[in-house]
């Protein structure tokens, strides 16, 4: 089963765990390192998942979140971050799921999994 997720997220470790737990369960994975190249991806890639951070070399994660949450089918978002204040904003501007650094790669994972078997929005 292969879904394309897009990663925006400007720490090269954890893009690169990322990228390896989530290629080990068969997903497709898209990585960008700002806000501004996390827009033009979602804009232009339509992911099925999007796992983002809050903050960004050049601005807030919520624009993402947002942008992502704003397309015709909407896609799922998970907040990672290491501000667990930061919660209530995420939710509100549509995060699907909020995880606080440092989390497990096992629930990391599940998280993946059942947000993508429940399907779009």
């Amino acid at each position: 089963m292969n879904h394309d997720v897009l990663v925006v997220e400007d720490e090269p470790d954890l893009v690169a765990t990322y990228e390896r737990l989530l290629h080990r369960h068969g997903y497709r994975v898209v990585s960008t390192g700002s806000r501004a190249a996390g827009l033009a991806a979602i804009r232009s890639g339509r992911p099925l998942l999007l796992i983002t951070d809050l903050r960004l070399p050049d601005g807030d994660g919520l624009d993402v979140v947002r942008a992502a949450r704003a397309l015709p089918t909407p896609t799922p978002v998970i907040v990672v971050t290491g501000f667990g204040a930061s919660r209530p904003a995420a939710m509100a501007a549509g995060a699907t799921a909020f995880l606080t650094k440092p989390f497990s790669t096992e629930t990391f994972t599940k998280l993946v999994r059942t947000i993508l078997e429940a399907g779009p929005g």
